[in-house]
């Protein structure tokens, strides 16, 4: 049986038909991604049913990462010009999805004291010219928030406009889509054929905590938090912790903050912004004493809310597994995006009706 609404809103070319035999047919569609990463907007998009194609991505290890999850597509190690156009990647058939992450560290402080690169920042425009060859039903564009102050930002979504989009940017925080942590990302929807709106998670999210990221007690090995070579400022973080936790509670170091939270945190919220760089000390107890360690890649893979089969384990180095992850995409984000944009009108008011109603519990009579 053949969901023929879908065949309506969505046409039917480049789409590949999957039949699952007792289920309705599943429509695939075909997703090229561009500063890919190591495939954070990929894995949600495949969650939401679509059929991954190529990645591309200048960054040799973001490349080999994306190479190792992704099998079925093409990983392209490519660095793109404002001149590179699709047919520099080959026959990539049919698009009608494309997702792209631009450089982002332009945009933000992350730079630390280099002056700006505009060059960098304008990587976003490079989208255009694979809109404009491609003409994709949907596209996908995500970056940090900072992005909407870069004065290139309205001439962008104005050109895809002028390609016949309708665009609706968003702020999305990772929380609310049941990721363990508070990462706002900007995302820039686009829809040839209709508005698009707001995304619905797949299911009501739960709030999920630090708590639940974290790898058994004796997993890693852990140090005494007071030894002699301890920093002085890592001291002072956990310090504050324990006068207002008390002793015996576990919580977080967080390193290179500039937030007013004291250096830490507790392990009932969800995880800080996961970036770049290691940055978070887990403080623990044994025996009345404290110890410490850092968050360890498996930790930080599942903050980012990747499933299980999501793996980095053979790629680089630590310190690059780390890099890759902070500048990834929460994949359960990107997977309401495009089951929400890709989805027959219908489904979505019902989406979002019944996962507010879930949220709210049974209501009273009266």
């Amino acid at each position: 049986m053949v969901r023929r609404r879908f065949f309506r809103h969505c046409g039917t070319q480049g789409l590949v038909v999957v039949s699952q035999p007792g289920k309705w047919a599943q429509w695939s569609y075909k997703v090229l991604d561009l500063f890919c990463g190591s495939g954070g907007s990929s894995w949600g998009a495949r969650a939401a049913g679509a059929r991954i194609v190529c990645g591309v991505d200048a960054d040799a290890t973001a490349r080999n990462a994306y190479a190792e999850n992704f099998p079925e597509a093409r990983a392209l190690r490519f660095k793109m010009t404002r001149n590179t156009r699709p047919s520099e990647f080959g026959d990539l058939g049919r698009i009608n999805l494309l997702l792209a992450s631009p450089e982002c560290t332009n945009h933000t402080i992350a730079r630390g004291s280099r002056p700006i690169n505009h060059h960098s920042r304008a990587t976003a425009r490079f989208v255009l010219n694979f809109a404009a060859v491609l003409l994709p039903r949907w596209i996908v564009i995500e970056n940090v928030t900072q992005m909407k102050a870069w004065k290139g930002y309205d001439d962008l979504v104005g050109e895809l406009r002028g390609l016949e989009y309708k665009v609706l940017p968003l702020t999305l925080d990772a929380r609310s889509f049941g990721v363990p942590q508070q990462r706002r990302r900007l995302f820039i929807l686009c829809d040839r054929e209709r508005d698009p709106v707001s995304p619905v998670p797949a299911v009501p999210p739960t709030l999920s905590s630090v708590a639940d990221i974290l790898d058994p007690p004796g997993t890693w090995r852990s140090t005494p938090l007071r030894r002699e070579e301890r920093a002085k400022a890592t001291l002072e973080r956990a310090d504050k912790a324990i006068a207002a936790l008390g002793e015996g509670v576990p919580f977080l170091i967080v390193y290179y903050g500039s937030d007013a939270s004291g250096g830490w945190q507790s392990l009932d919220r969800p995880l800080r912004t996961v970036t770049t760089i290691d940055r978070f000390g887990l403080v623990t107890w044994e025996d009345g004493v404290p110890q410490l360690r850092m968050l360890q890649v498996p930790e930080l893979t599942r903050a980012m809310g990747f499933g299980s089969g999501y793996r980095l384990d053979s790629v680089g180095r630590r310190r690059d597994r780390i890099r890759l992850l902070g500048n990834g995409v929460a994949p359960p984000v990107m997977e309401a995006v495009v089951r929400t944009l890709t989805a027959a009108p219908g489904e979505v008011t019902a989406a979002g009706r019944q996962n507010k109603d879930a949220a709210e519990g049974p209501r009273s009579g009266g």
